[in-house]
């Protein structure tokens, strides 16, 4: 059980400037309690022993110590959550990416000038980001022994991978669950369309960081590009994402408005919402840990699209939100480990295919207009 009371957060930032506003602005917010700020990683260890943060704000550049190094010896010692602040650019967009390798729970993109708007909103994404980890797992929790071995083939089990198309979505913690996801596909697996809660500029080295890990060939994707089985296609920050209909009974990515959808750019639920509409049972909907609701029900429109529609499982998940509601609406046929998704998708559609049928399309509400 989390103690109860004001979350305390220890604010760990290079520049005098932003971290005095930001500790002035976190002070501000209701059920937030800075407990202190530091300028490196030894301010900051005295802190934290003294104070006994809940949650720690910490900069990927620091003097002395980078942010980096740091992390790796906060989750051997103190492992509570923490969330990154690194500069926007391949090279931090790097460094964010290999944060959420090392255990940080979330990451923010540091805004490109520091004035009081520009800061205003860092706080106020920070806030949100605060509250989620602080009700997220310090440590990611163990592979289950469960995990099956990843299937050979997708082809070898006489299903077509042109005939589907794999909607994912995530949010917090979500950068492993998708890694884990996809280190157990097939190289024939059907095209994955991606939306993972993450800053604008930073989805590209994700998804290339994905590339390399993945049998499947992994990239951002870019409008109108044709889903085809053997890739993985991940939704670029700041900007809506779903499919549209192409030739041949294929997909296309469709990019549409920049504006928030359940407070996030790109939304899972506009996705989801698109399979539905123009791929209903040929979809499959795959809904991982995140805080929230985003995606729940996009994915109950799916289901009611006649799509198979699977969930992470509790035990697995960093945070139990977004799935969780999922489950509470009727939304999900499946809850799996992440590492477990690849054979339980093929497992599901070849007992539809020998059941010779398919789930019946439920009444669903209309489709979001965010992509025109």
């Amino acid at each position: 059980m989390k103690p109860t009371g004001p979350i305390r957060v220890l604010v760990v930032l290079d520049s005098p400037f932003v971290r005095a506003a930001l500790t002035r602005a976190l002070a501000e917010q209701p059920g937030l309690e800075v407990a202190g700020s530091a300028k490196d990683a030894f301010e900051a260890r005295e802190l934290i022993i003294a104070r006994h943060p809940d949650v720690i704000v910490l900069d990927v550049d620091l003097p002395r110590v980078d942010g980096l190094s740091f992390l790796k010896k906060l989750r051997a010692h103190y492992p509570v959550p923490v969330i990154m602040c690194s500069e926007r650019g391949p090279a931090g967009a790097r460094s964010a990416v290999r944060a959420m390798e090392l255990g940080a729970t979330d990451v923010v993109a540091k805004p490109a000038t520091a004035d009081r708007t520009a800061l205003r909103r860092l706080a106020e994404e920070l806030t949100e980001k605060i509250r989620a980890a602080h009700v997220a797992l310090p440590v990611r929790p163990p592979i289950p022994p469960s995990a099956t071995a990843k299937p050979t083939s997708f082809r070898a089990t006489g299903l077509d991978p042109n005939r589907y198309v794999i909607a994912v979505g995530a949010s917090t913690g979500g950068t492993e669950a998708v890694k884990d996801m996809l280190l157990r596909v097939p190289v024939d697996f059907p095209p994955v369309v991606i939306v993972q809660h993450m800053p604008e500029g930073f989805t590209k080295s994700f998804a290339d960081r994905l590339d390399q890990l993945s049998p499947l060939s992994v990239k951002e994707a870019q409008d109108h590009d044709l889903l085809t089985p053997g890739r993985a296609f991940l939704a670029r920050g700041g900007i809506q994402m779903g499919i549209r209909p192409a030739a041949g009974g294929r997909w296309r990515i469709a990019y549409g408005s920049r504006a928030p959808v359940n407070r996030h750019c790109p939304a899972v639920d506009v996705l989801f919402e698109s399979v539905a509409q123009y791929a209903g049972p040929k979809g499959i909907g795959v809904l991982l840990t995140g805080m929230g609701s985003d995606g729940a029900r996009g994915l109950l429109r799916m289901r009611g699209s006649g799509a198979l529609t699977v969930a992470q499982s509790h035990s697995t998940c960093v945070v139990y939100g977004m799935p969780k509601v999922a489950v509470e609406l009727g939304a999900v046929e499946l809850s799996v480990a992440p590492l477990d998704m690849p054979a339980a998708i093929l497992t599901a559609l070849l007992r539809r295919e020998h059941a010779g049928s398919r789930p019946s399309a439920a009444a669903a509400q209309p489709v979001s207009r965010t992509l025109e």
